[in-house]
């Protein structure tokens, strides 16, 4: 099904695979008549020549790249226009478009989601961007129908920013490396390894873009494969697979914490936008004719069966079939996983899930970015065509990803298949995938077509005594398990005529409703503030040195970035820094917050001029530990901040949140074995913070502990990577903190305290 090799390859004509083994030269030199070089041939992949395209720096080896456009969404925009205010911004010099489909239900915080739309509409007209109202598209089926183009790049402030089927090389980050693309500053990045993902074959029937993508994830996530990577489809299979199929995969490849993607073009896409009333944005991309991968990823699209991502994660993949056939060896799997996911918050089972021998669920949800697309819902309504969902506990609910495939849902009947099943149909919305709608039971679990399944991704509460689970599947398989009322069911399994019905767009909804201000702004407008959104609070530069607390401890594999700031009704308070922050790892760690803020008391006590340790008596214990060995440490020159460690946080997510509610909070580093994600890290530097890092194996220090770290500014200023750090308690127990690569600008915007003060600093 997939096979990864344990060498690169070189790409012969775009079909024909070479390994770079101990034998390759002598096969090139029989197929081509010699060898190539293999850093030439690195620049024959699409990757490489869209990169070159965009990057400004003058070395492939260091790029800095200028997008062509960007997209937000309502958690993300505000903060990102309110950064990038305070920081100079006049104008959108490139085309921005702000959707409205994370916080479109307006049932929590009162007027503060409306008012977060309003902000958006006035800063569109003011600064010249395009402004989608809600309801009417998710964030990337607008950017697939309205800014994709071949060759393209697009950044969003969205982790699943990708639309690589398309041609477009895209990218999801945390809201700062937006805000430098609206001041005419670049996302600076070293060249990155590209992996070639080779398709061959054709799909079963019954199996979609979903099953694939889930094969994919589970066979590269672990194991970081393609991590930080560019992902190249190639190979034969791509010509098998439409453009929605395609588009279906591209979308899921941010759960393998790749860099990007890109994909061979061909006539199916250059009639999706022929389609899309855009035909100038096609032209054809295929690698040249000797290209060279650093890995290749290999999937026989006809032996990918009907998968299941079980909880609480994309990558914990199994066929339908091996979940039906062992299910007490499967179930049991995923309650062991879940007292480390779920830390022993509450008791969770499923073993009331099977009855009578098969697994039933209580609900299913095709929705979003990766199932609301046509083809998607199309082959649901082909399978539910007649049938019923039952009068009991399952539900199923359909989200169309735009107004345009509603539309044409309506038009063609599918809608209707659906409806008369029982199922509801909704409006184009994002919140099944982060846990702000369609929130199941206690104890139900949910099979849906969307992004991820982290817990409390469904919405449940580990906090009140809540949990729910959410599993990964394709919108047929949920189509087909719907027909037998929450039994689970591959779509393979019915035999269904599916009818493939022709897709025709008509924008004149996007023209009767979005805001498109061609590019035009006017200053006259007075942007929209509501009572919630507030200003980023004040932060300092880096102190000579640093004393630090570490007030959490998080030993899970992976730590998500919805444990560091949890989604679903804590959206509402994205515009407000310090609103939002009283959410932080509240369903990971309750206690974080409080011990944060006692820790931040003491800092706001040394910047006022007091002495810190009357408002944190255990602060005086720890200097008098670091005078014994640097007497000259004092309130002027060293700040005191909280800082946490966890093994691998940031997977998931692009929400800056995660990082800068930390730093609203007073802190000044993570302290980790590694980062999930570039976005995670890149939002920890454009906050101020310290990406520190610790070799595996027992932590010096403990949650508690205070940890001096002497000459870190001049450490930031003089490159260095490696930094002496110290416990101060009983005794000063030393051991090594290490930065990674920085670039200077990185550097620089740590060594301000943010890259606020980084801008105005560099005004």
């Amino acid at each position: 099904m997939v096979t990864l090799w344990k060498h690169g390859a070189y790409l012969l004509n775009g079909t024909e695979l070479v390994e770079d083994d101990k034998d390759c030269a002598a096969k090139l030199a029989a197929k081509l008549g010699a060898c190539p070089d293999q850093a030439e041939a690195a620049k024959n992949t699409m990757a490489y020549g869209i990169l070159a395209a965009h990057n400004t720096s003058g070395t492939m080896d260091r790029l800095k790249i200028k997008f062509d456009k960007l997209t937000s969404h309502d958690i993300t925009f505000v903060g990102i226009i309110q950064t990038a205010r305070a920081s100079g911004l006049d104008k959108f010099p490139i085309p921005y478009v702000l959707t409205n489909c994370h916080n479109s239900l307006c049932a929590v915080g009162g007027t503060i989601n409306e008012d977060d739309h309003m902000f958006g509409l006035t800063c569109a007209k003011k600064y010249g961007g395009v402004y989608v109202p809600p309801h009417q598209a998710v964030i990337h089926q607008y950017a697939r129908e309205m800014l994709a183009g071949c060759g393209k790049m697009i950044l969003g402030s969205d982790s699943h920013t990708r639309y690589g089927a398309l041609g477009t090389m895209a990218m999801g980050e945390g809201g700062p490396e937006l805000v430098k693309q609206l001041l005419n500053k670049t996302y600076d990045i070293n060249m990155p390894g590209v992996i070639g993902i080779y398709l061959t074959g054709k799909p079963e029937k019954g199996v979609g873009p979903q099953d694939v993508a889930l094969a994919i994830i589970g066979a590269v996530f672990k194991n970081g494969y393609v991590n930080n990577k560019v992902m190249e489809f190639v190979g034969p299979g791509v010509a098998n697979l439409s453009a929605d199929f395609r588009i279906g995969v591209d979308v899921m490849t941010t759960e393998t914490t790749c860099l990007s993607s890109i994909w061979t073009t061909d006539e199916k896409i250059r009639e999706f936008y022929e389609t899309h009333g855009r035909l100038e944005e096609y032209r054809e991309l295929k690698p040249g004719a000797v290209a060279y991968y650093d890995g290749i990823v290999e999937v026989d699209l006809g032996k990918v069966k009907p998968m299941i991502a079980m909880p609480f994660h994309p990558s914990n993949t199994y066929t339908i079939e091996e979940v039906n056939a062992n299910l007490g060896d499967v179930l049991a799997d995923v309650e062991k996983r879940a007292k480390v996911s779920l830390g022993g918050a509450v008791n969770f089972s499923l073993a009331d899930k099977v009855r009578d021998g098969s697994f039933y669920v209580e609900q299913g949800i095709i929705a979003g970015c990766a199932g609301g697309g046509f083809e998607n819902i199309c082959d649901a309504a082909d399978i539910l065509d007649g049938a019923s969902i039952g009068n009991g506990a399952f539900t199923l609910s359909v989200y169309p990803a735009s107004m345009p495939v509603y539309m044409e849902l309506i038009k063609n009947g599918a809608a209707a298949k659906i409806l008369q099943t029982g199922a509801v149909m909704k409006t184009a919305f994002c919140g099944p995938c982060f846990g702000a709608g369609d929130t199941p039971a206690n104890n139900a679990f949910s099979i849906r077509h969307s992004t991820r399944n982290f817990p409390n991704r469904e919405g449940s509460k580990l906090q009140s005594g809540q949990i729910a689970s959410v599993a990964l599947m394709d919108a047929r398989s949920i189509a087909a398990t719907a027909v037998n009322k929450g039994r689970l069911t591959p779509a393979t399994d019915l035999d269904v005529n599916y009818t493939k019905p022709k897709y025709y767009f008509d924008k004149t909804i996007y023209e009767n409703r979005v805001f498109d201000s061609k590019g035009v702004a006017d200053p006259s407008v007075e942007i929209h503030f509501g009572p919630n959104i507030k200003d980023w609070p004040a932060m300092s530069s880096l102190t000579d040195h640093l004393l630090l607390k570490v007030v959490s401890e998080i030993h899970d594999p992976v730590t998500t970035t919805d444990e560091l700031i949890p989604s679903g009704e804590t959206s509402s308070y994205r515009s407000n820094p310090l609103g939002l922050a009283e959410f932080t790892l509240s369903r990971k760690d309750p206690a974080y917050v409080g011990r944060a803020k006692a820790v931040q008391a003491a800092e706001k006590a040394r910047v006022s001029g007091e002495k810190p340790c009357q408002v944190l008596p255990e602060v005086h214990e720890a200097m008098d530990a670091v005078h014994t060995k640097y007497p000259e440490a004092d309130r002027t020159n060293t700040g005191i901040g909280s800082t946490i460690f966890a093994v691998k946080p940031g997977d998931g997510s692009a929400r800056e949140q995660a990082a800068s509610c930390q730093k609203v909070l007073g802190g000044w580093a993570n302290i980790a074995n590694g980062y999930a994600t570039k976005r995670y890290r890149s939002n920890l530097i454009n906050w101020g913070m310290l990406p520190f890092l610790v070799d595996e194996g027992e932590l010096p220090f403990k949650n508690g502990d205070w940890i001096f770290v002497p000459g870190i500014r001049k450490a930031v200023e003089e490159k260095k990577t490696s930094i002496p750090a110290f416990v101060a308690g009983d005794g000063m127990r030393e051991f090594e903190l290490k930065l990674g690569e920085l670039t200077d600008d990185e550097r620089q915007i740590i060594l301000d305290g943010c890259l606020i003060n980084y801008y105005r600093t560099t005004k």
